[in-house]
């Protein structure tokens, strides 16, 4: 049987390197502390940092991300899995809308009880630090490390192909009390202005052959 990986908001938790493109070569961001306060350094990039950013040829003065570690557990899951699928689900961009010049200042955010800012020097060890997935990264991780792409979609499409409105629709609409709460849930997860757009699923694998039910319609990812 074939193994099944799903991953759901895992790859954005993960640390990444915040740097910079400057006149004179790319900086990375680290943290210092100063009289009790924690606060921003920056210090010339080196290693695989810079080897990653100097392949994005960023314009002067542009500030993103690089998440390393994601690249790291693409390389762990393709050295574990013999036969199967992989499927990840986050919040995202292929390179080309990642680095897009509208998002110089880079996508780390952060979220405290509901709020959203991009502080993530306040409130230390009580907020989520996140940062957008660059599914081009990932995509190329997997290939090189033995993996086929099998999918590329948005999750809207990806849950359209898997049934979601079936599955509504098993619940009779004059049902009020029923039918109102799972509505409002797969309009959350389809709506473009909620998680449909931004949400993005992709699926890699290995000796799998039967195509996915998720990627029938809307696969994208000629786009990675």
């Amino acid at each position: 049987l074939d193994a099944l990986v799903i991953a759901n908001e895992v790859l954005d938790a993960m640390p990444v390197h915040v740097i910079t493109a400057g006149n004179d070569g790319i900086e990375e961001r680290g943290v210092t502390q100063r009289g009790g306060d924690f606060e921003w350094r920056t210090q010339p990039a080196g290693g695989e940092v810079l080897s990653a950013a100097q392949r994005l040829a960023l314009p002067p003065g542009y500030t993103t991300e690089i998440n390393l570690a994601a690249r790291a557990f693409m390389r762990m899951l393709a050295s574990h899995l013999e036969r199967g699928v992989i499927v990840l689900i986050d919040y995202g961009f292929p390179a080309r809308e990642y680095y897009h010049p509208q998002r110089a200042s880079g996508t780390l955010m952060c979220h405290y009880r509901q709020h959203a800012h991009d502080d993530p020097l306040c409130l230390v060890g009580l907020q989520d630090i996140t940062a957008h997935v660059d599914f081009s990264a990932i995509a190329a991780t997997a290939t090189q490390w033995g993996l086929a792409v099998l999918g590329y979609a948005n999750q809207a499409q990806f849950l359209i192909n898997c049934g979601i409105t079936e599955v509504l629709a098993a619940t009779p609409a004059d049902n009020v009390a029923a039918y109102a709460p799972l509505s409002a849930q797969a309009q959350k997860l389809t709506s473009p202005a909620e998680m449909g757009e931004l949400f993005k699923v992709i699926a890699l694998g290995k000796s799998h052959r039967v195509p996915l039910t998720g990627f029938a319609s809307g696969n994208k990812q000629r786009l990675l």
